[in-house]
């Protein structure tokens, strides 16, 4: 029986279905889901930390602020703008800046001038929602001292200042 079928000749080629050869397998779930395996959520919005003691000279603050969870972050972007009591306030200029660390100097600033500064997080999903607004004050201008009103006696003196700052001045301190 061998040597018969070894003489015949045997086609070898497999038939297939039609359909099964253009059937196209969708993969596209399998591979959102994936992606989402490795995907970094975008961070919460960071604290910004209320004005430290000396954290402010006549023309520069110190901005700090850090983050309650372990969100990945690349950078942040703090934004600032002159905190106005005129109707127009939302006109003031809004300053953003980019931060890689948790704190900030700006300068440039006004003195005695209150700025209302506020920061989000970044990272490659998105940026955060932004922190609560906090204000800050930068220091009041030297007062100049009005050297025609001083006047002394032998157990008084008399010196007179006038204040170059807009904002009124909480208080001064003389020195002897």
């Amino acid at each position: 029986r061998l040597k018969e079928f070894l003489k015949e000749e045997v086609d070898l080629e497999l038939s297939t279905l039609p359909d099964f050869e253009e059937r196209v397998i969708d993969v596209s779930e399998v591979e959102q889901l994936m992606n989402s395996i490795n995907a970094i959520p975008a961070p919460c919005a960071p604290v910004i930390n209320p004005q430290a003691p000396n954290a402010a000279t006549g023309t520069s603050l110190r901005v700090f602020w850090g983050l309650f969870s372990d969100d990945t972050v690349e950078c942040y972007q703090l934004c600032y703008k002159p905190v106005s009591n005129e109707r127009h306030s939302d006109e003031q200029a809004e300053h953003t800046l980019k931060v890689k660390e948790t704190y900030c100097t700006i300068t440039d600033l006004l003195p005695n001038t209150q700025y209302e500064f506020w920061v989000s997080a970044l990272n490659a999903s998105g940026i955060s929602p932004p922190s609560e607004r906090a204000v800050y004050v930068t220091a009041p201008s030297p007062p100049t001292i009005n050297s025609k009103k001083i006047r002394s006696c032998e157990n008084a003196a008399l010196v007179c200042w006038e204040s170059r700052d807009i904002n009124p001045v909480d208080s001064y301190t003389v020195e002897l």
